[in-house]
């Protein structure tokens, strides 16, 4: 299977190949927007891939630009054309209600992820969305989006399954490496059922070439990673910069300043630095297996005794 399709991708690549253009003639910001008669903050969401381009703008900013070439005039309008196409996530989103504490805008993070060639994250409080069963999925959606309805949290869960193939059918594969604090291992979310089948899950896809799964073991101690969990977005040559993916009280953070990226990718590489190595850290997602099955065990005796 090919790679899913993103506006959002054809948004970015478009607003790079504008960027350079504009690079390449020395003029600012402030030129462009003063000859196209506009605000200068148009122009940078165009170059950033924020905003949703129209083809007489782009026309006109390759004249400006010199732009003379055939080839390199279709590119920039296939671009256009793909970058107001729907993306395969909208009809799961639509209508589904912003959360700040979850999901300001439900649709962006999988836009982005959709174009990423790697996703590196450390996960304190819960699984990777991209290592979650529907199970698991549903039991968090559930706890931490109690205004929703069913029908929104199963469009949510059935996102998350379908972000999911990029790590098995996309060609290349999504490269995914998480650092996951052990007390998400010892944390039951859901039932002991639910944990015993994500676990079991987790250790069966941490085999795959393109899935890189460590356990910062409680040993460890404090890290300056346990301040927040953050995901980092690597994308291809020519797709945009990198982006810092961040998940708090207040909202969803999109950091995309080259010094921020730097700062938690330098975060990023010190804990896995730190994190057990994959064979034992599957040791260690065994044992926690072990103790969610014997919990299970107590469960299905309580019942029986009621």
């Amino acid at each position: 299977m090919t790679a899913l399709q993103s506006p959002i991708g054809s948004r970015r690549r478009l607003g790079a190949e504008l960027r350079r253009l504009r690079t390449t003639t020395g003029l600012t910001l402030d030129d462009v927007a003063e000859q196209m008669t506009c605000s200068t903050s148009k122009i940078s969401r165009l170059e950033t891939g924020k905003g949703i381009p129209k083809a007489p703008d782009v026309r006109e900013l390759m004249r400006l630009y010199g732009v003379v070439s055939d080839t390199e005039r279709d590119l920039l309008l296939r671009l256009v054309r793909d970058s107001r196409q729907q993306g395969w996530w909208e009809p799961l989103t639509e209508g589904v209600q912003p959360e700040r504490f979850v999901m300001d805008a439900p649709a962006r993070y999988p836009a982005l992820e959709t174009e990423a060639k790697a996703v590196r994250s450390f996960e304190v409080a819960l699984l990777n969305g991209l290592l979650q069963t529907p199970q698991y999925t549903r039991a968090v959606l559930t706890a931490v989006l109690p205004g929703h309805g069913p029908s929104e949290i199963d469009r949510l869960v059935e996102l998350r399954r379908r972000r999911q193939e990029a790590l098995v059918d996309r060609d290349p594969p999504l490269e995914l490496s998480v650092v996951l604090d052990e007390a998400a291992l010892l944390r039951a979310v859901g039932s002991p059922q639910i944990m015993v089948e994500q676990l079991q899950f987790v250790l069966d896809r941490s085999t795959q070439p393109n899935i890189d799964l460590r356990i910062l073991p409680f040993e460890v101690g404090f890290h300056r990673a346990h301040l927040g969990e953050f995901v980092v977005l690597e994308f291809p040559p020519g797709a945009g910069s990198d982006v810092v993916y961040i998940t708090s009280h207040a909202g969803d953070t999109y950091l995309e300043t080259p010094s921020d990226v730097d700062l938690y990718k330098d975060l990023i590489a010190d804990v896995t630095r730190r994190a057990l190595d994959p064979d034992a850290s599957r040791d260690c997602i065994d044992r926690y297996l072990s103790v969610h099955s014997s919990r299970k065990v107590v469960s299905v005796d309580r019942l029986h005794d009621q």
